[in-house]
């Protein structure tokens, strides 16, 4: 599809759906309504992630300047008043991601992958002199560079073909063994994790709950190793990082522009919905549900 097609899609869609979601009550008790409809603000916040328009003001100013025709109210508010409508509307696109995810996709709900990414505020060396979520934020370790960080870690659930169900923001500091049995309330099946995810107790609860939790052996050097080794399990586990880098270097969560964790959840909403969204247009379209970058021609 292209472009004009996308942004029409979603907001028909968003359109359609809010009333579902709040039982067709008004989001305002009091005062007047926004001239820009939440339908139009979070198909702009979709339409952006996809873009890889990570900052408030660039998505602002390009919706404004080439899609005028498609949202003619944009130009008659500031961008600070459609900032703060969309950071307002982050639980409305919390129950439209869970109605997309539950009532609208197709995926396996009882084989998943569990794991987690750092999410840095600021850079390492001046993690003491900043002011930025103070008192939420923590050191941690990014395995994946190697090297220590200052931030948070998001955690999620992501089930075949690479549907996120369940996602998580914990300071930087918290063990992800720590977050299994939040990512997996309600669930059963075959849960794959890597090498921090061997936990022997925490299988042992898993298991009670109709749970298997499959992981490499913890020592990569060990003997053991060898038995606990899978090239079948190792292939399916890649989706959560198929899902992981689509997050990171298209939405861009990784660049914090927010200054509260109220803009940052908002923002982690904004990409797990746009996510969301592309995987079920693709289901539409025949498409692979991963192929993002081949849902809208050039």
């Amino acid at each position: 599809m292209s472009l004009d097609d996308f942004i029409i899609t979603c907001f028909c869609l968003i359109d359609d759906a809010l009333p579902v979601i709040t039982g067709g009550q008004r989001l305002r008790q009091a005062g007047p309504q926004p001239k820009v409809s939440d339908s139009e603000v979070i198909t702009i916040e979709i339409v952006g992630s996809y873009l890889g328009l990570t900052q408030d003001k660039v998505l602002y100013e390009y919706f404004r300047r080439h899609y005028s025709h498609f949202f003619p109210a944009l130009a008659q508010i500031d961008r600070t008043t459609f900032v703060r409508q969309a950071a307002n509307l982050w639980a409305v696109k919390e129950r439209l991601w869970m109605w997309v995810r539950d009532e609208q996709l197709r995926y396996d709900p009882e084989t998943a992958i569990v794991d987690s990414f750092a999410l840095p505020t600021c850079h390492f060396a001046r993690a003491k002199r900043s002011r930025l979520f103070r008192g939420e934020a923590a050191y941690g370790w990014d395995h994946t560079h190697k090297q220590a960080f200052y931030g948070f870690r998001v955690h999620a659930r992501v089930a075949l073909p690479g549907v996120m169900t369940r996602v998580c923001l914990t300071a930087g500091n918290t063990a992800e063994g720590e977050v299994v049995l939040d990512l997996t309330e309600g669930t059963r099946g075959l849960l794959l994790g890597d090498r921090n995810y061997w936990l022997p107790d925490l299988k042992v609860v898993l298991r009670g709950l109709g749970i298997r939790l499959q992981t490499p052996f913890k020592k990569a050097s060990s003997p053991l190793a060898r038995l606990y080794h899978s090239r079948v399990l190792t292939r399916v586990r890649y989706h959560i990082e198929t899902v992981f880098s689509q997050f990171i270097g298209r939405v861009g969560v990784r660049q914090v522009w927010a200054r509260d964790t109220w803009h940052l959840r908002n923002r982690l909403l904004r990409g797990m919905l746009m996510h969301t969204l592309c995987i079920l247009f693709n289901q539409f379209e025949g498409h692979d549900p991963l192929q993002l970058a081949a849902l809208v021609a050039a």
